[in-house]
């Protein structure tokens, strides 16, 4: 049986980590080596970075923190935001990151996930993808750009098209539930779930273990991604482990 994972999920802004509430509002909560190092000796299972500048996107922000967060941290690290071609996604794995995360150019440029893939194996692609629930079309929306630009895709073909690039990994994240520490939006995980032949990462709304607990019994998602959880609470990825394998969940044993 493979094991579930728990995945922090790091925003950096300006050098900062940062965490925002539905992509608008944002609060800074430290500092991005220093955090690594704590989540580290918490036995996360992996770390993913994501640069949610709004101007003048690029690798750098992602890059200047590689090379020192590896000096304190060594589970595998993810990384995306501002990756707009294949030398960009190269450059992160030839630096020090695992695998990377494609978002936006996932929308424009399908031939990165597989220029990707082809040179570093499908493992090392993070497909992201952001929705919102459109009340009025009643379905859900993706979004690129932070969240700003509206794509006219639905989930379900753009989830298949980027497997069919070479993604080996689909993160899911509900806008409507980013920061709320709500809890996940069940249904939205589940229909990505369904059109997924990848492991699929649930992101958005971690509160409390409870909230673990359902979107991993509820939709047998491979990994939960949590930001508020770890940054607003006294919550780890230890305690949390702790409390879902007297669920029948499986994780790695340190």
């Amino acid at each position: 049986m493979l094991k579930k994972r728990i995945i922090p999920v790091q925003l950096l802004l300006g050098g900062r980590l940062v965490k925002t509430v539905k992509f608008g509002e944002w609060r800074d909560v430290g500092d991005p080596v220093k955090s690594s190092g704590v989540y580290n000796s918490q036995y996360a299972d992996e770390l993913v970075f994501l640069n949610i500048a709004r101007e003048n996107r690029s690798i750098n922000e992602l890059r200047s923190v590689i090379e020192r967060v590896s000096e304190v941290s060594f589970m595998p690290m993810a990384m995306g935001g501002g990756i707009n071609s294949a030398a960009d996604a190269a450059e992160l794995i030839r630096t020090g990151a695992d695998k990377v995360v494609i978002n936006s150019a996932a929308y424009r440029d399908r031939a990165l996930i597989s220029a990707t893939a082809d040179t570093f194996g499908a493992q090392a692609v993070i497909l992201s993808i952001d929705a919102r629930w459109d009340e009025q079309a009643a379905r859900y929306r993706l979004y690129s750009d932070c969240g700003r630009m509206r794509e006219d895709v639905t989930l379900e073909d753009h989830v298949g098209r980027c497997i069919e690039a070479g993604a080996g990994e689909v993160m899911i994240q509900s806008i409507d539930r980013d920061g709320t520490m709500q809890g996940y939006d069940i249904e939205l995980i589940r229909q990505t779930k369904a059109v997924a032949t990848i492991p699929v990462i649930a992101a958005g709304g971690s509160g409390n273990y409870d909230h673990l607990k359902d979107v991993f019994l509820e939709t047998d998602v491979s990994a939960v991604a949590c930001g508020s959880l770890f940054n607003f609470s006294d919550s780890n990825p230890i305690r949390a482990k702790a409390f879902l394998t007297n669920y029948g969940l499986n994780f790695k044993v340190v």
